[in-house]
């Protein structure tokens, strides 16, 4: 599958995983910033943003999309960075294919099976009449009745998008998304030990990454390291300064 993506700066190649109902756009303004010293490259992952829509729908998938990404665009040893849904994507690809990759960056998700909690987030998605909803405000209305949270409506709404004059669709693939969630949930598979430098970055008021995980974790990416910001889930949304001074740390160490 060829993913949609936009590439950023020069240098040492690092490629970005959006997590689950994002799409690249999410970290277009922290590419820019690494693209001062790196060839970032932002990826939609399959079923989201521009890329294509597909039945199947995991994360060996997922993993298989960015080792062919990755040769199709000859990219010699990337540096690899995923936020949750990506940070799975990214530790799966970790494991399936180890040596393809430099170092790993794994933003609030843990190698662990969760269980599925983004249902009201689906169906008041699918609840949406884009037959008759044809504006980003009735859409968020609309949305509002199922979702009571602000930012999360603003960042599923981005997902929107005219498919003609006052026709709306979301650009994520919502009823695979729907079937297969519970599989998206699942912890990762083909475990093995993975040696090389891996940075974990978890949110200190998100439940994704616990003190309990840091054990698994380091058993699993035995050289790793697990830093702590004062956030929620979207640790590079909400602490972007601090995000990216970490990022800046462990890209640099030699």
């Amino acid at each position: 599958m060829q993913l949609n993506f936009k590439k950023v700066g020069e240098g040492e190649p690092l490629i970005i995983l959006h997590g689950l109902f994002g799409s690249l756009d999410n970290w277009m303004s922290l590419a820019k910033k690494l693209g001062e010293n790196f060839e970032v490259y932002i990826v939609d992952a399959r079923n989201h943003g521009q890329s294509p829509h597909s039945e199947e729908f995991n994360y060996d998938v997922m993993a298989d999309d960015l080792y062919e990404f990755i040769l199709f665009h000859n990219i010699i040893d990337p540096i690899v960075l995923g936020h949750s849904m990506g940070g799975k994507t990214a530790m799966q690809f970790a494991m399936n294919y180890p040596n393809k990759l430099t170092k790993l960056i794994v933003a609030d998700i843990a190698p662990k099976s969760y269980p599925v909690h983004h249902t009201a987030i689906i169906d008041g998605m699918l609840a949406l009449n884009l037959e008759i909803v044809n504006t980003r405000k009735a859409a968020d209305q609309e949305l509002s009745k199922h979702l009571n949270d602000v930012s999360t409506r603003q960042f599923l709404l981005k997902n929107l998008y005219w498919i003609e004059k006052e026709k709306l669709a979301w650009r994520f693939n919502l009823p695979v998304i729907k079937r297969d969630i519970e599989i998206i949930g699942k912890g990762l598979e083909n475990i093995q030990a993975f040696e090389k430098p891996t940075l974990f970055i978890r949110g200190e008021k998100s439940n994704y990454i616990t003190l309990n995980d840091f054990e698994s974790i380091k058993r699993i990416f035995t050289n790793t390291q697990i830093q702590t910001l004062d956030s929620g889930h979207w640790v590079h949304a909400e602490k972007p300064t601090e995000f990216f001074n970490l990022l800046s740390t462990f890209l640099t160490e030699e």
